[in-house]
């Protein structure tokens, strides 16, 4: 693994694994340009639509993200050179050649480099084998490695139990990488659980970020950051989708999620409640609506200057306020390293099991 050169001070730090849903593209279109330029989103495109590429000519001028179309068949749709946009593709290990010409030829059009995707959970390669897969990945992408990204996805990691499995296997999947000249190494996992049945209502609950703990775990290891951010890393899950006004606010160790269905009001009075509530907890930042464009928006409802907006909207609001978040907490040089201790009772109501610091 190559670190990066002093010329690349002002590269991305912080690579968040994004659905391709109108939420998250609208909170990435509203990071300032000093913002974007630190952030490198991997968008998980699902399916193709007319808003997908107007929204990316609506992305400040500083960001450049990474797109993955493993979920498209092959064809016309999943050959990024014809998006006209600018993007760095994404390879998976299992792509078929005719895949990864294209996203050779998508790769020197626009940016220049690759993210290989390497999926710990699925990708299940011992170190001979994924060195196979990798170089036949430069070999029809026509790539080196000095030109690639490694993404090392742990996929979920919702419990104590899961961050003490999956930390050996990154482990040993850095070390592997440690053969190869990346461009640079990142490891992402995600926290919030595939569905939101049983949380209680209409109180903030504390969910623990595991994915941010098993990073800190490998902080030694010197890679990159990366999450799935207010999103679920289980495939085809999408958290907390009940359609009742939700939030799922991101603090240094914990999500709160408010999820709000009072009875007996209306739609912008339940959200007014909701963000009113938010606003006057502890974890609402020093910094106000300053924060990001998201903790705007909710102080805006919070006063009822604005309507109750929509599923969209919270997803948007919830993804802003973490990508800024993160970003704090990378700047500041994150926390020291963490010990998963075995599960405790929970504590109070929908606090989850603990990791001491």
């Amino acid at each position: 693994m190559v670190p990066a050169h002093g010329s690349r001070a002002a590269e991305p730090v912080y690579h968040p694994i994004l659905a391709c849903h109108r939420g998250e593209l609208e909170a990435l279109r509203h990071l300032d340009n000093a913002t974007a330029a630190l952030i490198a989103p991997v968008l998980d495109v699902s399916i193709l639509d007319r808003a997908l590429a107007e929204a990316f000519t609506r992305f400040p001028p500083g960001l450049l993200p990474a797109v993955d179309v493993t979920a498209l068949p092959d064809g016309p749709d999943a050959e990024l050179a014809r998006w006209n946009v600018p993007l760095v593709p994404v390879a998976g290990l299992a792509d078929s050649d005719a895949r990864l010409a294209a996203h050779g030829v998508a790769a020197r059009a626009y940016a220049g480099r690759l993210v290989v995707r390497l999926r710990a959970r699925s990708d299940r390669y011992g170190p001979d084998a994924a060195t196979a897969s990798v170089e036949r990945i430069w070999r029809l992408t026509r790539l080196v490695p000095e030109q690639c990204e490694l993404l090392v996805d742990a996929g979920d990691v919702c419990c104590p139990a899961d961050v003490r499995l999956a930390e050996p296997r990154v482990r040993r999947l850095v070390d592997w990488a440690r053969r190869h000249a990346w461009r640079s190494v990142t490891v992402a996992a995600g926290g919030l659980p595939p569905t939101g049945s049983g949380f209680p209502t209409d109180e903030p609950v504390r969910l623990e970020r595991w994915d941010w703990l098993l990073w800190r775990r490998l902080a030694d290891l010197g890679v990159r950051y990366g999450d799935y951010a207010v999103g679920c890393a289980v495939p085809g899950g999408e958290p907390l989708s009940d359609r009742l006004p939700t939030v799922r606010y991101t603090t240094d160790r914990e999500w709160w999620l408010y999820r709000w269905s009072r009875r007996g009001g209306r739609g912008d009075e339940r959200v007014a409640d909701l963000c009113r509530t938010l606003v006057s907890a502890a974890h609402w930042p020093a910094a106000g609506a300053a924060f990001s464009w998201g903790d705007h928006e909710i102080l805006r409802r919070a006063r009822r200057v604005a309507g109750a907006g929509s599923t969209t909207n919270w997803a948007a609001w919830s993804t802003s306020h973490h990508l800024a978040h993160v970003l704090h907490q990378l700047r500041d040089g994150g926390e020291r390293r963490p010990t998963v201790r075995p599960a405790r009772a929970a504590g109070r109501r929908g606090e989850g099991p603990a990791i001491s610091r």
